[in-house]
């Protein structure tokens, strides 16, 4: 870590042999496409001007620091848990899931996760949660950038595959337009059927279906 309030993380063992991983999901509340997360173990002798949580950052400069992130960090991954996984385990379930696989993925197997947020995945290492960490912990930011940019690019693909839910403009979200499409055109494979607004109008295009057989 790197730039921390000082005091912040005093708990935290003071060893200089461990190796310290930051990790974030994105796409929790979204109605469509996976959910991401991201781990990150930045390298204290090259730090990165610019970090904090990716929702207070534009997209401009999420898409400046993520090349930025993977050229100079130790090491990064990115995960995820995809809609049927979602619709299996629930999301809380589905993020905990994508997390551990980022952290497993690392090319180097660090010590700590400190995990953003209020509960850690089941993992091999220790894990701390940290309550607003994106905006507290370097690794953690830069873990929350990567996996934003990420699952912003996969919605852009999706919205190849299915332009006419306009995934490019509001990335899976439940705004107006989508849910406007959504129930239009009903519910593509890529909607997580076991959130209420697709579930209902799922529901809604079967009754459609039994009143006119």
């Amino acid at each position: 870590m790197n730039n921390q309030t000082p005091g912040l993380f005093d708990f935290l063992p003071d060893s200089p042999d461990e190796i310290i991983c930051g990790v974030d999901e994105a796409g929790r509340g979204p109605l469509a496409g996976p959910v991401y997360a991201a781990a990150v173990i930045l390298d204290v002798s090259r730090p990165i001007e610019g970090l904090r949580d990716s929702k207070k950052l534009t997209e401009a400069k999420r898409d400046l620091l993520a090349p930025l992130i993977k050229a100079n960090a130790l090491a990064w991954a990115i995960a995820e848990a995809s809609e049927e996984e979602i619709d299996k385990l629930n999301i809380l379930q589905a993020s905990m899931l994508a997390m551990r696989r980022a952290v497993e993925a690392l090319s180097t197997v660090p010590t700590l996760a400190l995990i953003d947020g209020n509960r850690c995945p089941v993992m091999k290492i220790q894990s701390i949660a940290v309550v607003g960490g994106d905006d507290k912990v370097d690794a953690i930011s830069a873990a929350s950038i990567l996996a934003k940019t990420a699952r912003d690019a996969a919605l852009v693909t999706l919205h190849a595959q299915y332009p006419q839910y306009c995934f490019d403009q509001h990335k899976g979200y439940g705004t107006a337009l989508h849910l406007e499409r959504l129930r239009e055109h009903g519910a593509s494979p890529v909607h997580r059927r076991s959130f209420a607004p697709v579930r209902k109008v799922l529901e809604e295009f079967a009754a459609r279906a039994g009143g006119a057989a």
